[in-house]
């Protein structure tokens, strides 16, 4: 069935399409710096965060009081990383050691707002606070040499570009009736008309990530200085999920069946996901 509101879609048949890369801009592939604390923060401190979006999403206030303590917990590790992976008194070294140092503090003053957001059920205010905390542990993430790839000039657009042209042709060459998305096809609200609120999955329509897509986990409001923007936390790509603040208007709703994002299949401790 076609959606009742305007629609676009983008070709989706394997899982590389909102990656695809040309032969020029390759994903590097290196090697993330790895031990015990690497990966106490890459792979623990990741599911945690991953366990109370879940937790979030559904709203289930009771299970989302031990998590700030339980966060808390990761300070001496953040620390010990830190002066472990970039000990030495070279130029480089000190000023990874200032912005990691800076991303934990900001990481730290976010799970102080949730908490509090926790403790008044304010979802809105848990949702920003929340993607806060994912934005700065991100980029931690990248300036700690713990991601396990980085993109070099990755292009989606010529993918997205030649869907939308080719559905648009495609209308008007039927005198402007609406023609059915192919079934490996992403598809898509115009996010003007029908903007994507917190919890939805969306796929990015324009800039440099374009054609990606996750989903979306906090809105910001606007400023004098900026328009609307959101904060979308993107499907795994090599074990990593990248989180990104995009204008709202870049991120459309994914319409159409489609599986949930990753974390709400993880399950509860005594609980069996069928």
């Amino acid at each position: 069935m076609l959606p009742t509101k305007p629609a676009f879609a983008l070709n989706a048949a394997t899982p590389s399409v909102a990656r695809k890369l040309s032969a020029d801009s390759p994903t590097i592939i290196r090697k993330a710096k790895g031990g015990g604390l690497a990966q106490a923060i890459r792979v623990g401190l990741r599911f945690k965060m991953d366990e109370l979006q879940r937790d979030l999403m559904e709203e289930r206030w009771d299970l989302l009081v031990p998590y700030p303590n339980q966060l808390r917990s990761y300070v001496y590790i953040f620390t010990t990383y830190t002066d472990a992976a970039f000990p030495s008194d070279s130029t480089s070294d000190k000023d990874l050691r200032v912005t990691l140092r800076y991303e934990v503090g900001r990481y730290y003053g976010s799970l102080g707002r949730l908490k509090k957001a926790i403790d008044k059920q304010a979802l809105d205010e848990a949702f920003i606070a929340y993607a806060d905390m994912s934005l700065h542990f991100d980029k931690y993430l990248h300036a700690g040499g713990l991601y396990t790839y980085y993109d070099v000039d990755v292009n989606n657009n010529d993918v997205i570009n030649f869907e939308i042209n080719n559905i648009s042709n495609n209308n008007n060459n039927n005198n402007n009736k609406k023609v059915a998305p192919a079934d490996n096809a992403l598809v898509y609200s115009d996010p003007n008309k029908d903007p994507a609120e917190v919890r939805d999955l969306v796929v990015l329509t324009r800039g440099p990530d374009k054609g990606k897509c996750g989903i979306l986990i906090g809105i910001y409001p606007p400023t004098e200085k900026a328009e609307n923007t959101c904060v979308v936390k993107l499907d795994e790509y090599r074990g990593m999920r990248e989180i990104l603040v995009v204008p709202k208007s870049w991120a459309a709703k994914r319409l159409g069946e489609q599986a949930p994002d990753a974390v709400f299949s993880i399950p509860r401790k005594g609980e069996i996901k069928v």
